[in-house]
C-alpha cells in the first residue's frame, strides 16, 4: 500500500477527496456538491492535487464513490429506455415484467410497450422448460429498433444455466447492433425471478448514466496528467474497474455507506463491531464482520422497486449535524426528521440563524470546541446565540440525540453484549460519544471526516458467484470448486490481479422443497488491485 492513491466520495451534501500514501493522508478536502455532481467531483480532485503537491504522474489509482446511479433512479432522470425480454413462457405469464413498479419510474424507462415474455427458460436441474423461441425474439427486437437504448434479458433459472440468455443476447446484437447495452440477469443477481428481473431492468436503465459519468471523470483525470487505474466503489465497499462499472452500475447504489464502513475499518483497525456514519442530514449505522459490511438478508428496495441486489445491511436514521430540533418554551418537541442540510451555516443558531440544530447543541454542551480544518467556516460565529439556549433544552435535546444513536446501534446487533463503535463522517463530532449504551468503546479515528473517500482507496476488489447444484450428480467438493472458480473469474473481470484472489465466504443452503440433494452454493472472493 505504498503507492499514492486518490479517493473521491460523493455524499448527500459534500464531495470528499483524499490523496494517500500508505496510511498517511497527504491531502483531504470537502467540496459542496453541484447540481450536475461531476463539477463537484472535479473541484474536489483539483483541491487535493493542489494541497498535496503530488505529481499527477505518481498517482497509482483513483477510486470514485458516486451517487450517480441511485440519484438517477430516485429522481427518474436521464434513464435509458429499456426493452425487456423475459424467457419464461408459458410458465411465468401471470406476473408480467414491471409489476409493482411506481408508474413514474415505468414511464421514465419508456413504459411497458417493449416488455415481452418469450417461450424459453430452464428448469432448476438445467433442462429446458421449452425450446427458446428465436422467431419471437427477432420479432420483438425488430420492434425495439430506434425505440430503446438498453436491453434487459431475464431467463428462468438462468443463474443455473445461462445459455438461453446468452443466445438471446446474440440475436439482440445482430438486429440492434453490437454497441447496444445488454444486461443479462445471471450476471446481476441470484435466484428469485421477479426480484432478479427488477434488478436487471434497473441496471439496464442506468447504463448510460454511469457511462457518461465515467467518461466525464476519465476526461478530467487525463486532462490533469493522471494516468492511474480508475476504479469505482461498489456496494460492499470494495472496488471494480471503471469500465466494468459501466456494465454493472446497479452494483454502486449503496457505495457511499459501504465505503465509509471500509474507511472506518482501515482507520481504526477494528474489524468487528458497529460503524456510525454521521452526515449533515442522516446517520447510517452498519455492522462490520471481518472488515466488511454485513450484507442485508432481505430484499432491497431501490427507488420503489424490490430487488435482490447484494447491499450492506444499513439502518439510516434522520439525525445529522443539520437536524432541526423543535421546541416549545423550555421543552423539546422533536429531534428531526427535517434538516437544514447544506444551509447550516446560514440557518443554524451557531451562525446567526434562528433554527436550533444538533450542531448547536454540540456547541452548547461543550462537545464541539474547535474547528475542523477541512471546513472553511468556523464551527461557531455567534456564541451569544448559543449561550441564550435554555439549559433544560440543551440537556433534553442532548439526551434525545444520544438515545437515537444508542437505539440504532442496538437494533443492528445480532446478539447481546458490548461491541466497539467507530464514529465517522463530517457530523460525527456533533453527536455524543461518551457513555454510549451497548458499546465497549467509541472510537473517533484520525481523518474520520473523510472516511468514505479513504475507504475507496483500500484497493481490494470483491466478487461472488451463486449456483444451484445436484449433489446426487456432482461431488460437493467439485461443485464448490466450480463456484469458487466462477467467483474468481468475476473478480479478475472487475480488475483484480490474477493470483491474489482470496475466498471470503462459502455459503451452502439446501433446497428442502426439491427432490434429491439440491442445494445453493454461494462464494464470495476478494482480490488485490496491486501486487503484494
Amino acid at each position: 500500500m505504498s503507492q499514492i492513491r486518490m479517493g473521491i466520495d460523493v455524499g448527500g451534501t459534500f464531495t470528499d477527496g483524499v490523496i494517500m500514501q500508505g496510511k498517511e493522508v497527504l491531502a483531504k478536502t470537502k467540496s459542496l456538491n453541484t447540481e450536475d455532481i461531476i463539477s463537484g467531483i472535479i473541484h474536489a480532485l483539483d483541491n487535493v492535487l493542489q494541497d498535496s503537491q503530488v505529481s499527477p504522474s505518481d498517482i497509482s489509482m483513483i477510486s470514485l464513490g458516486t451517487t450517480h446511479t441511485i440519484n438517477a433512479i430516485i429522481e427518474r432522470k436521464n434513464l435509458d429506455k429499456v426493452g425487456v425480454l423475459r424467457l419464461g413462457a408459458p410458465s411465468s405469464t401471470s406476473i408480467p415484467p414491471l409489476t409493482g413498479w411506481p408508474e413514474d419510474l415505468v414511464e421514465a424507462i419508456g413504459g411497458r410497450v417493449h416488455t415481452h415474455i418469450i417461450r424459453g427458460g430452464s428448469e432448476f436441474n438445467g433442462q429446458d422448460i421449452v425450446p427458446l423461441d428465436e422467431e419471437a425474439i427477432i420479432s420483438a427486437v425488430k420492434a425495439m429498433k430506434g425505440e430503446v437504448t438498453s436491453v434487459a434479458i431475464v431467463g428462468i433459472f438462468s443463474p443455473i444455466l445461462a445459455k438461453h440468455e446468452e443466445r438471446t443476447a446474440e440475436i439482440v446484437r445482430e438486429y440492434l447492433g453490437k454497441d447496444i447495452p445488454i444486461t443479462l440477469s445471471h450476471k446481476i443477481a441470484s435466484l428469485s425471478l421477479i426480484e432478479r428481473e427488477n434488478s436487471t431492468i434497473l441496471n439496464a436503465s442506468v447504463v448510460s448514466v454511469m457511462k457518461n459519468a465515467i467518461c466525464a471523470f476519465k476526461e478530467a483525470v487525463l486532462s490533469r496528467g493522471i494516468e492511474a487505474k480508475l476504479f469505482v466503489v461498489q456496494n460492499d465497499g470494495s472496488v471494480m474497474n471503471a469500465d466494468f462499472a459501466v456494465d454493472y452500475p446497479i452494483f454502486t447504489v449503496a457505495a457511499g455507506p459501504a465505503a465509509s464502513v471500509r474507511g472506518a475499518v482501515y482507520l481504526s483497525g477494528i474489524k468487528n463491531g458497529a460503524v456510525v456514519d454521521v452526515g449533515g442530514t442522516s446517520t447510517d449505522v452498519a455492522y462490520i464482520v471481518n472488515g466488511f459490511p454485513r450484507e442485508s438478508s432481505v430484499t432491497v428496495n431501490i427507488g420503489g422497486v424490490v430487488t435482490n441486489i447484494r447491499c450492506p445491511d444499513l439502518l439510516s436514521i434522520a439525525l445529522g449535524g443539520g437536524t432541526i430540533i423543535k421546541t416549545n418554551q423550555n421543552e423539546v418537541i422533536s429531534v428531526g426528521p427535517k434538516s437544514v442540510g447544506y444551509k447550516l451555516t446560514t440557518l443554524g443558531m451557531s451562525f446567526g440563524g434562528e433554527t436550533l440544530t444538533v450542531h448547536d447543541i454540540a456547541v452548547a454542551t461543550g462537545r464541539l470546541t474547535n474547528n475542523l480544518e477541512i471546513f472553511e467556516t468556523n464551527f461557531v460565529t455567534h456564541m451569544k446565540n448559543i449561550e441564550a439556549i435554555p439549559k433544560e433544552i440543551v440537556e433534553s435535546a442532548n439526551q434525545r440525540i444520544q438515545e437515537k444513536i444508542e437505539i440504532a446501534i442496538d437494533q443492528m446487533k445480532t446478539k447481546s453484549g458490548l461491541i466497539p463503535a467507530i464514529f465517522i463522517g463530517g457530523g460525527a463530532v456533533t453527536v455524543p460519544q461518551e457513555n454510549i449504551a451497548g458499546t465497549s468503546d467509541v472510537i473517533l479515528p484520525e481523518n474520520f471526516e473523510v472516511g468514505g473517500a479513504i475507504g475507496g482507496t483500500i484497493a481490494e476488489i470483491s466478487g461472488s458467484a451463486e449456483i444451484a447444484v445436484d449433489l446426487d450428480k456432482e461431488k460437493r467438493e467439485d461443485a464448490i470448486a466450480r463456484v469458487v472458480e466462477i467467483a474468481k473469474n468475476h473478480v479478475r473481470e472487475a480488475g483484480a490481479i490474477a493470483g491474489t484472489e482470496e475466498i471470503m465466504e462459502i455459503e451452502e443452503v439446501p433446497f428442502t422443497y426439491m427432490p434429491g440433494r439440491q442445494q445453493r452454493i454461494r462464494v464470495r472472493v476478494k482480490g488485490n488491485v496491486f501486487e503484494n
